[in-house]
């Protein structure tokens, strides 16, 4: 039994590395569905026992977040917003930081992929008008995107897992954020700035043949009520006792309640395959562990003197394992061996912070070489490394220090 539930684990997380399987129809979430399925079919685990392997509250976190960025794209907040950024009468430099400042704190409450995927073909535009190049504010996007959600435990999927396993004190994970991030954000503008070299504006015809996105109209009423709902938890998650799980999922509620947005269409936004990814790992995770082969695992790397309790071990772990399986699975590979009290602020930073690397290493990252993409604007692999790479050192370097910092003064 061991050998079949280690063969169907390393098939999976294969899967994860690939992106799907070879001759297979399958994404990374249906990879992952299929290993739970067929853990369930050699009898790894009992339904029941699958069921409870569930971490039960970080999907419903999840699933009340993505009705409120539903909420806010249907009431056509990031449209809005983004088309008031390109309009403000400020150099090319200034309004890359602004950008950056905006989609950093958007992304920080309603999800980085969200907004990039809603920012994205928006900006596109606006840089048409002013005749601006959209390579560098697309890469901005993307990079304060994925740094900005590292700033709160509902920034993105693994933070939202990180902080409900670890029960992780919102506000004390947020104070620990705001340096790295922040100087990541300033890194990221410095990175682009340089790179770009004065050179801002776009050739007469880039993109002129394609047509524009198409616009949701702003309706205010509508994004003030996700606006209210997001300020509400915000402060329950800071102040309030009562479980952040409850109290987004009766956000969330309130929100579906509407006599002008249909359910059809909130729930249609919603990203049912990471759900169904989150799920599915947390039972072949379980599986896993049951058999044995982790703890032996872990034990064979102590003997070896790889103690991946150690923080800067654990460290090095997340930024390899979240290039290569991506962060969520990573994530949930190492929080068993998450035990010191800043390990759950370093895998929450450092998971997150590594997506800037590459352009696989994030799905806020594939949105916006996709969107590009269709408005026949190429982003390859080397212009996205060029910024991506020393964003991603510098980043983690800044990480790394006021970790080491903040553990010097707590041992003092």
């Amino acid at each position: 039994m061991t050998t079949t539930i280690v063969a169907i684990f390393v098939i999976v997380y294969l899967g994860m590395i690939l992106g799907g399987l070879p001759f297979l129809q399958l994404d990374r979430t249906g990879v992952a569905l299929l290993g739970a399925i067929a853990l369930l079919g050699v009898n790894a685990l009992s339904l029941d026992e699958a069921v409870k392997a569930i971490h039960l509250p970080t999907p419903v976190l999840l699933f009340s977040f993505m009705v409120i960025s539903a909420q806010m794209r249907l009431g056509g907040f990031y449209d809005w917003i983004t088309h008031k950024l390109a309009t403000l009468s400020i150099s090319p430099p200034a309004l890359l930081g602004v950008l950056i400042a905006v989609s950093a704190g958007l992304s920080a409450v309603f999800s980085n992929d969200i907004v990039c995927l809603a920012m994205a073909p928006v900006l596109i535009d606006a840089c048409e008008k002013r005749r601006l190049a959209p390579l560098p504010y697309l890469l901005a996007l993307a990079c304060s995107a994925n740094i900005g959600s590292a700033a709160t435990l509902i920034g993105n999927p693994q933070n939202m897992l990180i902080g409900q396993t670890l029960q992780l004190s919102f506000d004390g994970y947020l104070r620990d954020a705001l340096i790295p991030v922040g100087l990541g954000l300033l890194t990221s503008w410095v990175v682009i700035v340089w790179q770009t070299g004065g050179r801002w504006q776009s050739q007469p015809d880039a993109g002129a043949q394609e047509p524009r996105a198409e616009r949701i109209p702003f309706d205010p009423l509508q994004t003030a009520k996700g606006l209210l709902i997001a300020t509400a938890l915000l402060l329950a998650f800071l102040f309030a006792p009562w479980p952040r799980e409850h109290m987004a999922l009766i956000g969330a509620g309130i929100l579906l309640t509407s006599r002008k947005l249909h359910s059809r269409r909130m729930l249609g936004l919603l990203d049912w395959e990471l759900l169904i990814l989150f799920m599915s790992l947390f039972v072949v995770n379980q599986a896993l562990q049951r058999s044995g082969v982790t703890a032996q695992a872990i034990a064979a790397l102590s003997a070896s003197g790889v103690h991946l309790t150690e923080l800067g071990t654990l460290f090095a772990s997340t930024f390899l394992l979240s290039n290569i399986v991506s962060n969520v699975p990573a994530v949930m590979l190492l929080l068993p061996v998450s035990q010191h009290a800043l390990a759950g602020t370093l895998l929450a930073l450092v998971s997150t912070l590594a997506g800037n690397l590459l352009i696989v290493g994030s799905i806020a990252n594939i949105i916006v070489v996709d969107a590009a993409a269709r408005r026949n604007l190429h982003i390859d692999w080397r212009s996205h490394a060029r910024v991506g790479i020393p964003v991603t050192l510098a980043s983690l370097a800044i990480t790394a220090i006021y970790l080491a910092l903040r553990l010097q003064f707590a041992a003092g």
